[in-house]
């Protein structure tokens, strides 16, 4: 597989080559929601994806894109259990072996599910282990590819898919997105939306929302440089706990992103109450915090039409219990 950036033709391909396999999920809309941020908020809930994730959009992208011999030999991926899910699903669909790497405390209703696609599970230490090097590592044991989560060019296409649908959308509905807030890890939903906003509507701005501890993104563009986390923030965002943005993903981002921003762990209960009681979505604590920042208003609204990812809603129930408790 080349690592040459992908483009937005990269995306548009991408949304045809996986059209069949997966939900074109829709845009939601919610008065209350435009009253309190004082614009035309248009949400993309991807908790109503297959895998309860935007991740299957990148994993199917780079599965369908392995040859027979890759495909008969299987792949191997780590994740903290939405790209694994995704890579499962996507290996079951084309009849492949799949490796899921996990860090064991991973929620458990992402490990469960991960089972259930058929794949096999190795555990490992979030705090100690370069998953990076034990993904190497076990790929070259079995003789598989790895499909990373998210610092590939195909993931990244696949993953730009959901923006290129929701501002397709949103033109349908006479709608032009003035911005779009994405839920950031790695980079790679994000850096996959920026592309598709260029191709698609170069005028959107795409703006990066992570959780407090994990602000990665948001030092690394005002710095100009990658820069990690230290892993001592708190777990709650599962999703987004990468340790650093992406080689890949950070070239496509550092020029194309309008900004970042960072909520608080208030914040992002208070958008997975708002997004059940109101949207009647499940979100994750991860897959809030694009909503957080715009229900805080920490993402410009008035007057504007702004996208909103709810990137997953693979939540534990305890966890979800306590955010509505809060």
């Amino acid at each position: 597989m080349s690592a040459s950036l992908p483009t937005p033709e990269d995306v548009r391909a991408a949304a045809a080559r996986i059209a069949p396999h997966i939900v074109r999920t829709p845009m939601l809309r919610h008065p209350l929601l435009d009253q309190i941020t004082g614009g035309t908020i248009l949400v993309k809930p991807e908790p109503l994806q297959k895998t309860g994730s935007f991740k299957l959009r990148g994993a199917t992208n780079a599965a369908l894109k392995l040859d027979a011999a890759q495909r008969r030999a299987g792949v191997v991926t780590n994740s903290s259990g939405n790209h694994g899910q995704a890579t499962a699903c996507a290996a079951a669909m084309l009849d492949m072996p799949a490796l899921v790497a996990m860090p064991s405390d991973a929620p458990r209703i992402k490990v469960e599910s991960t089972k259930r696609w058929g794949a096999e599970i190795t555990f490992f230490d979030r705090l100690t282990t370069d998953r990076e090097a034990l993904c190497a590592r076990l790929a070259e044991e079995r003789g598989r590819t790895i499909i990373p989560p998210f610092d590939h060019p195909d993931v990244i296409a696949g993953q730009g898919t959901l923006a290129l649908e929701l501002i397709e959308d949103a033109k349908a509905a006479g709608l032009s997105l003035d911005a779009l807030a994405v839920c950031t890890g790695g980079g790679g939903l994000i850096a996959g939306c920026a592309l598709a906003a260029e191709g698609a509507s170069p005028a959107t701005q795409v703006l990066a929302v992570e959780p407090e501890g994990w602000d990665d993104t948001k030092r690394s563009l005002e710095a100009g440089t990658r820069l990690g986390n230290d892993g001592k923030g708190e777990l709650l965002c599962d999703a987004l706990l990468s340790p650093r943005p992406g080689a890949l993903t950070f070239a496509i981002n550092q020029p194309r992103l309008a900004g970042a921003a960072v909520v608080t762990r208030a914040e992002v209960f208070r958008a997975m109450r708002f997004a059940f009681e109101h949207l009647k979505v499940v979100a994750e604590p991860g897959g809030a915090v694009a909503l957080a920042a715009v229900l805080a208003g920490k993402v410009p609204t008035q007057g504007r039409v702004v996208g909103v990812v709810i990137s997953g809603g693979n939540v534990d129930p305890a966890v979800f219990a306590e955010a509505l408790a809060a």
